[in-house]
Order: structure tokens, then C-alpha cells, then sequence
């Protein structure tokens, strides 16, 4: 997958003047004009990113598609309820385990712990990261500018922490997360603050695999509490661990990707990905 921030911004750029103009169903010629790239190099920048034509693409973030994967994934819940099963997480072999700070921890904030932080590029641009000895407590994507505000949150969560910047350690975790042949090694672990309630929803979260899409009101009636719709979605908000912790595969339930803490057009972009990755060319 390419790394590179110049590449990553004309993919998101093509992306956005895409899903913008989607009913007009804009040709290569013309994507390939909005981001400064003869057809032939657009298609092949696209292409190794993405392993799908930007056509293709555009199908995985139509109205019916997103719905339709909706459905599959309300079948699968469904079908692991008659099973018996007590949670979706049973069905998964889960690459991501979640831990919450102790009561005593979180009054504590992290005395004690030692934090290491990094910026680095990603498929999907720049992302701030930070991990413990017990797994990632942080995780944004972010612009290189915006370093230093996402130090300060960290600071303000974790303030009786030691924290240092280590990108050699940081790195490591990156080329976990993003480089798909290395997702067979040992489960990445997450640590985080939270409520009992956000904990529930960020678990849940953790069961939708990529490629699948579910609601927010799916969402709240797997954690037993079906009218906390408006909270499930501000717990989703509350995400401490981008990507990881998969909000981006919440969707509205007509159809629409909806919002994202991390920009709407970074939504479509993972959605997007992940589906090409379950439908190459």
C-alpha cells in the first residue's frame, strides 16, 4: 500500500469530487483532471492503492451497495443469535483485543505508565499513534500540523504519564496495522479510558470485520440497550483508536456513510478500501 502524503491527498481529492458529483457518474478523463494527472497515471496511482479502478471503487460507495452490506451483516448477527451465540465476537477470530484502565488507573491518570508517540504516514495520510507496554491507548488520524494538539490530548488524558516520542516503536505498530501480510501475527491489544458504556459500544465495534457495515441502531441493540441510539453515537464519536476500533463501519441506515470524526471523505476511503479488498480486480 502506498504511504506517500502527496498520493494519499490526490486519492481523497478524486474520492471527494467523485462521491460529489456521483449522480453525473464523472469519466477517468475528467477525475484524472481535477487532481493534475494524465488519465493513464490516475488510474495506475488509484489502482495500486486501492487494488480496484476508480470505477470500481465508485460502486462500493453507492446508496444500494452500502445497504445491501448492511443486510449481510444483520443476517450474521441474527444467525448468531439462533446459534446461541453470546456474542458476535465468538463468530470472528478477532485481530484487535481491548482492555480498559483499571478504576484506580483511570483516577491515576497512567502514574506510572510510560507513553511513546509517533507521527508517520499512512495509506489513508498522516496518523498520530501511541502505545504502551500493554498495547495503544491513542490513535488519530491527523496533518503533520496537527502534532501538537494530539500530544496535548494525550497529555490531558494520561497527564501523570511519562511520555516521549519513539518512532521506532511507533513504526512497528504502523507496519502492524496497515501492511495486510503482517495481520496474521499476535492480536494487537488496545488500552483505554472509558465508561462501562463506552466500553460496550467500542467491544462491539470490534466485531463488525472489514468489509461488513452495520448502524447505529444495530449497534445499540447488540449492547442490549436499543433506544440509546443518540449515545451509541456519541460513544462512537468518543473513539479513542481510529481505524482499530472500526467506527468507520457504522453507516446511517439508509445508505449514506454519515460523518466521521476524522473526516467524511477518509470514511469513504476506508469503506471503499476495504471492499476492494474483499473484491479485487
Amino acid at each position: 500500500m502506498q504511504a506517500d502524503p502527496y498520493n494519499y491527498k490526490r486519492i481523497s481529492e478524486a474520492i471527494g469530487f467523485i462521491t460529489e458529483n456521483i449522480r453525473e457518474q464523472p469519466t477517468l478523463e475528467q477525475v484524472a483532471e481535477r487532481v493534475h494527472l494524465s488519465p493513464f497515471h490516475f488510474q495506475r496511482l488509484f489502482t495500486q492503492w486501492a487494488g480496484v479502478s476508480p470505477k470500481k471503487f465508485l460502486q462500493f460507495l453507492t446508496a444500494d451497495y452500502l445497504k445491501g452490506k448492511i443486510r449481510e451483516t444483520n443476517n450474521l448477527i441474527e444467525a448468531a443469535e439462533i446459534a446461541g451465540l453470546s456474542s458476535q465476537s465468538r463468530v470472528y477470530d478477532l485481530f484487535t483485543g481491548i482492555e480498559a484502565v483499571t478504576p484506580q488507573e483511570f483516577r491515576s491518570a497512567g502514574k506510572g505508565l510510560q507513553i511513546h508517540y509517533g507521527f508517520h504516514e499512512t495509506p489513508f495520510g498522516g496518523c498520530f499513534i501511541a502505545v504502551t507496554a500493554r498495547g495503544i491507548c491513542a490513535m488519530a488520524f491527523r496533518a503533520e500540523e496537527d502534532l501538537a494538539l494530539e500530544k496535548q490530548r494525550l497529555a490531558d488524558k494520561w497527564h501523570f504519564a511519562e511520555i516521549t516520542e519513539d518512532l521506532s516503536k511507533t513504526q512497528a505498530y504502523i507496519q502492524r496495522i496497515f501492511e495486510p501480510h503482517l495481520s496474521k501475527l499476535d492480536k494487537l491489544h488496545l488500552i483505554v479510558q472509558g465508561t462501562n458504556f463506552q466500553l460496550k459500544v467500542w467491544e462491539a465495534l470490534l466485531t463488525i470485520p472489514p468489509g461488513a457495515l452495520t448502524t447505529y441502531q444495530q449497534i445499540a441493540a447488540s449492547i442490549q440497550n436499543p433506544k440509546a441510539v443518540r449515545a451509541v453515537g456519541t460513544a462512537i464519536g468518543q473513539n479513542p483508536v481510529a481505524f482499530l476500533i472500526p467506527c468507520h463501519r457504522v453507516i446511517r441506515k439508509e445508505g449514506q456513510t454519515g460523518e466521521y470524526h476524522w473526516g467524511s471523505i477518509r470514511k469513504k476511503a476506508l469503506l471503499g478500501w476495504e471492499a476492494a479488498q474483499l473484491h479485487p480486480d
